[in-house]
C-alpha cells in the first residue's frame, strides 16, 4: 500500500490527533479509522464520470503510535471499479497539506 506515515507519536499527541480527526473527518466503521474527502476539483477524469461510486475519500488510520494516510482514492459505494486509483500528484499534495496543517495546529512534534 502506498501511504504517508507519521510515527513515534506520544500518548498525548495521539489524544490530540484523535480529537482533531473526530472534529474534522468522517469516522469510519472501526476505531481509529477516518475518511478524508477528496475535493471535487481534485477528482481524476475517470472519477468525475463515476458519480455513482462516490463520494471519493482517502483512508486515515490512527494507531497506537502512528498515523497513516493511504494514498489510494476509494469510492464509498464500489470497491471494484476502474475509478479507484492511486492519488494523482495534486491529490497527494492535498493529503500532505492536510497532514502538515493538522500537525501544525495540534503542535505535534513526531
Amino acid at each position: 500500500m502506498r501511504q504517508y506515515m507519521i510515527d513515534e507519536i506520544s500518548f498525548l499527541e495521539r489524544d490530540n490527533l484523535d480529537s482533531y480527526l473526530k472534529r474534522t473527518l468522517k469516522p469510519g466503521g472501526l476505531e481509529g479509522v477516518f475518511f478524508l474527502s477528496v475535493p471535487p476539483d481534485l477528482l481524476g477524469p475517470e472519477q468525475l464520470n463515476h458519480d455513482q461510486c462516490g463520494p471519493f475519500t482517502f483512508t486515515v488510520i490512527l494507531e497506537q503510535s502512528s498515523l497513516r494516510f493511504e494514498l489510494l482514492v476509494r469510492g464509498a459505494s464500489n470497491m471494484h471499479c476502474s475509478c479507484i486509483a492511486w492519488a494523482t500528484p495534486a491529490q497527494r499534495q492535498f493529503v500532505l497539506d492536510f497532514a502538515d496543517r493538522m500537525l501544525q495546529e495540534e503542535m505535534i512534534r513526531a
